[in-house]
């Protein structure tokens, strides 16, 4: 087995060390002997929705995104549609969870999103939410704990009957007001943690590989277990960061 993964504006989206994700999901399809395949696609490049299984968005700054907005919408929103609609997964990371809505209010500018989830994000005249966060996710097959850390400007709402990717337990999560944090639309996972999100929510990274590979190969495999001591040390240090230990 091989897992493909596409890296969406790879030099123009990782602050706040998201790349770490990437490194991180090699490192456990490597252990376990599972090939790994890594491309990036910036400004101009095409995407072809049936080469890549996961699709990576991470963060930037407001110029980036205002780039990277025009570029995704005129060039690359069909393709990861395309994708999405197919069993692709995606994962996006802070500013690329902000894209993946319909819009991003920026003063009175109005960057374009890919529409692949019903969303808004607005920039609010309030401070940052910013600190450490834990949130209860249920991906089955029952509810765990995501722990990381937020840093946005921008208020995320989402659209009615739109599945959050958890609840915020301690933070603040999409907007600071509803305890809502990310957004969950069948594979395509969108959230505010970061600092990197994965090596502190290793159980996650295995979630993603297998839904991977599940639509590479059409079954879902039992991934082998690792020794995940490093790993739980990571999860549990940013859980009791965030008070949640």
């Amino acid at each position: 087995m091989e897992l493909r993964l596409l890296s969406l504006y790879p030099e123009q989206m990782n602050i706040y060390a998201d790349r770490g994700n990437i490194v991180f999901l090699q490192r456990r399809c490597e252990w376990r002997g599972i090939g790994f395949t890594h491309a990036g696609a910036g400004p101009g490049d095409h995407v072809d929705p049936a080469a890549h299984d996961l699709f990576y968005i991470g963060g930037g700054q407001d110029r980036d995104q205002r780039m990277v907005a025009a570029d995704m919408v005129a060039g690359k929103r069909a393709d990861l549609a395309a994708a999405a609609e197919s069993g692709a997964v995606l994962l996006a990371v802070c500013g690329g969870y902000q894209l993946l809505g319909h819009s991003y209010q920026l003063d009175e500018e109005t960057l374009p999103g890919l529409a692949l989830a019903d969303l808004e994000t607005v920039r609010e005249p309030s401070p940052r939410l910013i600190g450490n966060v834990a949130i209860e996710v249920d991906l089955g097959p029952g509810p765990r704990l995501l722990a990381g850390f937020e840093n946005h400007g921008g208020r995320t709402y989402l659209g009615p009957g739109v599945q959050p990717l958890g609840r915020v337990v301690k933070g603040l999560g999409n907007n600071g007001k509803d305890a809502f944090e990310g957004v969950r639309r069948h594979n395509i996972f969108g959230t505010y943690l970061h600092g990197p999100l994965l090596p502190k929510n290793a159980w996650l990274a295995d979630h993603l590989i297998a839904l991977a590979l599940e639509r590479r190969y059409g079954a879902r495999p039992e991934l082998e277990p690792l020794d995940d001591a490093f790993e739980a040390a990571a999860h549990e240090s940013a859980r009791a960061a965030a008070g949640a230990g």
